[in-house]
């Protein structure tokens, strides 16, 4: 692929000459035959093998493929021992037992609320770090659990029935889903098991998970928040990398004793090795690589850049809002980690979805999928006119997108007086319909119950407000256009600053009596309102509502047409191409490996002095601040030991937390990243093109818990699997 992208950029080198020596530089034909030359080499370009990624499912390991690369074949055993060993956590992490006596492995990523949560008054366990001495000083995080799962059943036939038997796409999800749940209701009625059936290919196939819950979660160590996340914002997502992102729980039974889990992971001291196969086993949260060209394309054109566009104003408000209010810096701490993640994550992807190449290779894994379909004309007949369907559906998207991202009433980037005006706008629309037709929250029943949780005055910060108003206006402009009637009546000719000020100042949305008025006389006192927001919202609320039943109707469109992808793709492919990710468990090989970037080589493995050599060269500066207890190490910290490092493995956001094994099950690392690279890997898994995971070293996890932190008893018990 690498020759691909030389020989594009030696055609673009050879046209600029060309249109040199003619004179004509810059002109519409030089243009024109760069655009031929370089639409004929991403022509050439072809789909990986694995460009579908490596996230195996515990239903369909590929033992014959791992025989096939490595030489390796686990057996029943192995993949059993390795399935139980694993947890998915309430946090949206990953997780493993590593202790016969219940201890657990996440990230510290993952647990930052939860030490937030146990913290005593005075104490600010993300400056300072945890250590529980002893057994009774371990302390219990109230609304965090995790699931361990022990049982997979298929179930794809009684899914596929009941859909097959519909006569409407409304009427196949709507039975679907009515199975779905009586399947799940059925196994949580005969046991203490959770049931969650999860859809693989698109809903090519079913599957019936079942979980066993731990709730009573107690933190045992974890180091500052500094520490672990070592480089700040400007290192996420980048190697190499210096982080001790980790944390450890005991999971407790009811009876108050530890869990003594059969299954559980040993601690490898030596670690991962350069060139070693190893095995990430976790929980990654979701991937579009089944997708479509023209999906894909709808992703790049319209959704993603609106999305993007709000996470960053988001992000500028709450840095704003912080500065004007220093006070409320650390209460903003965690959303501001949260959203810079989101911005970085967000601009990969888009990043990756405009990168010629790779669209090309998804462009050729198109062409072949529907290729093989077409040449079996029973295939044909089942599943040929899905690609068609598809894109008319992206077309019908395109033609509402600007209502969709920029009237919405509620959400991310919407302020709060907006939000409260399209649900009293919302109450109207809903009573002018019979019963049977409105919405359950405005039925006759409950309508009363919602009248008084709109008559709950807006409370928000009014700076905040203002600033959050400013960028939705922009985010109105930028979709909708500045001649749009929203936008004009929003704006009245005033830039967005003195809009949003004069409107804050006139609303009556914040003052109790007077919007309890406005309640009580409703529908007409809010059809006469002439409060800004109403007004405002009045003309917003009906147009997004249309825009979001053809949204509504493409996505009943969308449900049936992915469900016959997937079921095309099982047909064609089998198990050989991994479904895309759900949040349920998979195991994903790799190699411990560095790569080639910005004309240099990551290393396959970072050290404690390269996390040094970062402090001392960014000194005062808070991203690379170490915490005092690590300024002046003692003598016997081995600071040459490997702190994290780089494979091949396939991950995606959920794979926070995951352990990193070797063939013999033992613990190896800790994921906790992925590199710029790896996030395209949303739609595409591209290892030749630099895609890695990150993970925090097990050998550099004890000895930063040994000699650092001085957490013996956490330490010992990692060697031995035993409490100490």
């Amino acid at each position: 692929m690498m020759q691909s992208l030389r020989r594009i950029a030696g055609i673009v080198s050879l046209l600029a000459v060309l249109a040199v020596i003619s004179g004509c530089g810059g002109s519409s034909t030089a243009v024109s035959s760069y655009e031929a030359a370089k639409q004929a080499e991403l022509a050439q370009v072809k789909a990986g093998r694995f460009d579908s990624g490596r996230m195996w499912t515990f239903d369909y390991p590929p033992l014959d493929y791992f025989a096939e690369a490595y030489g390796f074949r686990p057996d029943n055993s192995w993949m059993e021992d390795v399935r139980l060993s694993s947890l998915r956590m309430s946090t949206g992490c990953s997780a493993a037992f590593v202790s016969a006596d219940g201890l657990v492995m996440t990230n510290h990523h993952c647990s930052r609320t939860a030490l937030v949560d146990i913290q005593k008054d005075g104490e600010k366990l993300l400056d300072s770090g945890f250590f529980a001495e002893t057994p009774g000083d371990e302390r219990k995080v109230p609304k965090v659990y995790f699931d361990q799962l022990v049982e997979i059943r298929d179930v794809t036939k009684d899914v596929h029935a009941v859909m097959d038997a519909a006569a409407s796409d409304k009427d196949a999800i709507a039975a679907r889903d009515a199975k779905i749940k009586e399947i799940q209701e059925n196994v949580e009625k005969d046991s203490k098991l959770r049931a969650q059936v999860v859809t693989l290919y698109n809903g090519g196939k079913y599957s019936l998970y079942l979980y066993k819950r731990y709730s009573d979660a107690r933190i045992v160590f974890a180091p500052e928040l500094q520490a672990a996340h070592f480089g700040g914002e400007y290192d996420n997502f980048t190697y190499p990398r210096y982080g001790l992102d980790v944390t450890f729980f005991r999971l407790y039974d009811d009876d108050g004793k530890p869990v003594k889990p059969v299954n559980w992971f040993e601690w490898s001291k030596a670690g991962a090795k350069e060139d070693e196969l190893v095995f990430v086993v976790g929980n990654p949260g979701s991937t579009n690589r089944l997708s479509t060209t023209e999906q894909l394309e709808y992703y790049r054109d319209v959704q993603y850049p609106a999305v993007f566009q709000l996470i960053n104003d988001r992000m500028e408000v709450l840095l704003r809002y912080s500065e004007l209010n220093p006070a409320k810096r650390d209460e903003l701490r965690t959303d501001l980690l949260s959203m810079s993640n989101s911005q970085k994550a967000y601009m990969g992807r888009l990043d990756g979805l405009r990168n010629d190449v790779l669209m090309a290779r998804r462009r050729d894994f198109d062409r072949q999928f529907k290729a093989a379909v077409m040449a079996k004309p029973a295939l044909a007949a089942k599943y040929g006119s899905v690609w068609d369907d598809i894109a008319t559906t992206r077309a019908r998207l395109r033609t509402v997108a600007g209502e969709l991202y920029g009237l919405r009433p509620g959400g991310l980037g919407v302020s709060d007086h907006f939000s409260k005006a399209g649900s009293l706008v919302r109450l109207v629309l809903e009573s002018a319909k019979p019963d049977a037709e409105r919405q359950k929250p405005y039925k006759a029943d409950a309508i009363e119950l919602t009248k008084r949780t709109l008559g709950k005055p807006v409370s928000s910060d009014k700076a905040l407000e203002q600033l959050v108003l400013e960028r939705q206006f922009g985010m109105m402009v930028k979709m909708l256009g500045a001649n749009d009637p929203v936008v004009l009546k929003a704006l009245q000719g005033r830039p967005a600053t003195e809009a949003a000020r004069a409107m804050l100042a006139s609303t009556v949305l914040g003052d109790s009596l007077k919007l309890a008025a406005l309640i009580a006389g409703a529908p007409a006192s809010i059809e006469q309102s002439d409060d800004p927001f109403i007004v405002l919202a009045r003309m917003a609320v009906p147009r997004f509502e249309a825009a979001a039943a053809v949204s509504n109707e493409v996505s009943a469109s969308d449900q049936v047409n992915r469900t016959l992808l997937g079921r095309a793709l099982f047909d064609v492919y089998g198990t050989a191409i991994p479904p895309d990710a759900t949040f349920t468990l998979r195991i994903a090989d790799g190699i411990v490996k560095g790569y080639e970037y910005n004309g240099t080589k990551a290393p396959a493995f970072t050290t404690f002095y390269g996390m040094y050599d970062r402090f001392h060269s960014f000194p005062g500066q808070e991203a690379w601040h170490l915490p005092q207890r690590w300024q002046n190490p003692p003598a016997s910290f081995n600071l040459a030991t490997p702190m994290d490092f780089a494979s091949t493995n396939d991950i995606i956001g959920g794979n926070s937390g995951s352990p990193m094994i070797n063939k013999e099950r033992q613990i190896v690392g800790l994921i906790f990243d992925g590199n710029i690279e790896s996030l395209p890997g949303d739609f595409i898994f591209a290892e030749d093109m630099g895609n890695r995971t990150v993970s925090v070293h097990s050998s550099g996890i004890l000895e930063a818990v040994r000699h650092i932190f001085k957490a013996e008893r956490v330490a010992r018990e990692l060697e031995s699997g035993k409490m100490q």
